[in-house]
């Protein structure tokens, strides 16, 4: 059998947005896309951090690749990133919401602190699947992959602020698959355990060795599962994807 047979939906040709694709698993994501074919628009909210992935991946890309600074956290930087969606693309088939930060308790710290971690983990995902939905009913179809958190059901005590905001992304992206399914929108969900991204703040040594001896994941395995949801025939949804290192016994 041809392995293409089982993966029959190519991405080549369509039309992404990726939140977050400067770093870590979003850039992981904005590569691997690209590197198949895909017209991928993509933002982070650094301009070295943009600089830096432009360099890694505009020599691989086979289709469009756009990048720019926004800051998802603000109505204003929402409206810049569909503001250059409707500008570079002609069309939107695929979201991908991955821009997120971490945090931890809820003590001892501002309500300010508290108000930026939501706008980015949760309400950017809200704003910016209801930004991608508006134009993928417009034709019929379309494709909306969260990237979550194992967190969200492990809910370690060590993070109980990012905590809330993966389990939120877990209840709202059950329930818009059932929102949006009958305009042909599919909704996958996928929910790593640790893996090595700037937001584990370890050494980068350690961090290594925790992926040598199968205790953390690296980005591109997260974004082999994105590109696994997106090439499933149309009949198949895969709506839930859980992936941990081997040996994170949770």
């Amino acid at each position: 059998m041809n392995i293409q047979d089982l993966l029959p939906q190519s991405v080549s040709g369509k039309n992404v947005l990726v939140t977050g694709g400067t770093t870590g698993i979003g850039r992981a994501i904005v590569l691997l896309l690209a590197s198949q074919g895909a017209n991928v628009v993509f933002f982070g909210h650094e301009e070295q951090h943009l600089k830096d992935a432009l360099a890694d991946i505009l020599p691989i890309a086979k289709g469009k690749l756009f990048g720019f600074v926004a800051d998802c956290g603000t109505e204003d930087g929402i409206a810049d990133v569909f503001k250059q969606v409707d500008e570079k693309l002609e069309h939107l088939d695929i979201l991908v919401n991955n821009a997120a930060i971490g945090f931890g308790n809820a003590t001892d710290v501002s309500y300010n602190d508290l108000q930026h971690v939501l706008n980015i983990n949760l309400l950017s995902y809200l704003a910016c699947c209801g930004g991608a939905i508006t134009r993928m009913e417009k034709n019929g179809s379309g494709h909306i992959v969260n990237i979550g958190s194992l967190s969200a059901q492990v809910r370690e005590a060590t993070g109980s602020v990012y905590v809330a905001t993966k389990a939120a992304i877990r209840a709202y992206s059950e329930a818009l698959r059932k929102e949006v399914n009958k305009h042909g929108i599919k909704v996958s969900l996928i929910e790593p355990g640790a893996v090595d991204t700037d937001m584990q703040q370890k050494p980068t040594e350690e961090k290594l060795k925790k992926v040598e001896n199968e205790e953390m994941l690296q980005a591109t395995d997260i974004a082999a599962a994105v590109l696994y949801c997106l090439s499933q025939p149309k009949r198949c949804d895969v709506i839930e994807l859980k992936i941990r290192p081997h040996l994170q016994l949770i």
